[in-house]
């Protein structure tokens, strides 16, 4: 057992506070910036550097917008009668889901305008976007939100902030799967082998499958026995799904065919 009295302030300058659920996004928006800067820089990007800048500002935007307006579902008693509330998002309380609609149509939009192909920009986006999401889960257990179904194992957490009662760390959880999926998104990418859309295609499907399983370890409203957050979820697996079965089925077949050179080198 172990209690959550972790500050979710780094700094009290008496008129703003800096939060550490703020500086972890920030972290996050950056590590994107300089991912498709690097990309940029090595001709993978059909941008130049100051199309990545207008790029990233989109995304930035959608992520922003979609994210929180997507919490007047979740939380309407906080945004949907105190809309003033959307704007203060050093708070916490960024929809995941919500964040994927409106980075994906902002992108769309963007790669429309440009005439460039949005499944590759999607490829491209899909690792560091996961891998800034995993980030966020650590300043989520921080800020001591989104806490955990009541457990007394001996990992439990007590999070002072909700209640008394030991609990999991669902934030943790998601951490974890959404670090070792981003690795995985990562694998995919480098072997620039695959036909556009594969890798954002497993980003929906892993992300959409972790999600799902592990919010039944999540303290949550629930909607015909599965919280909005799992229903969000299954139409991400369905979608993934049927695009990767429809058009990417040679696709697995390469990967299968690298690791089997791998092994072929190793012996």
């Amino acid at each position: 057992m172990w209690v959550n009295n972790l500050d979710p302030v780094i700094l009290n300058l008496g008129f703003a506070e800096i939060r550490w659920y703020g500086v972890v996004y920030v972290l996050g928006f950056f590590f994107s910036l300089w991912w498709l800067l690097q990309l940029q820089k090595k001709g993978k990007l059909q941008l130049s550097k100051e199309e990545v800048w207008d790029f990233f500002l989109n995304l930035m935007l959608g992520v922003l917008l979609g994210s929180r307006l997507l919490m007047m579902a979740w939380d309407p008693q906080t945004y949907l009668f105190h809309p003033l509330n959307l704007l203060k998002f050093w708070e916490g309380g960024m929809s995941f889901h919500g964040g994927l609609v409106g980075i994906t149509l902002a992108a769309y939009l963007y790669c429309r305008k440009k005439k460039i192909s949005f499944l590759q920009m999607a490829d491209l986006m899909s690792f560091p976007t996961l891998f800034a999401l995993a980030l966020g889960r650590i300043a989520n257990f921080t800020n001591g939100e989104l806490v955990g179904r009541v457990w007394n194992g001996s990992s439990c957490v007590i999070f002072p902030h909700y209640d008394s009662q030991c609990r999991h760390p669902y934030t943790l959880y998601a951490a974890g799967q959404r670090f070792l999926v981003s690795f995985w998104l990562l694998f995919l990418a480098l072997q620039n082998k695959f036909k556009a859309g594969f890798v954002f295609y497993n980003f929906l499907l892993w992300e959409g499958l972790g999600r799902f399983f592990l919010d039944f370890f999540r303290e949550d409203q629930l909607f015909f026995y599965l919280s909005l957050g799992q229903w969000f979820s299954l139409v991400m697996i369905i979608i993934a799904l049927y695009f990767l079965f429809k058009n990417y089925t040679e696709e697995w077949k390469k990967i299968f065919k690298v690791e089997e050179k791998r092994e072929e080198e190793n012996n």
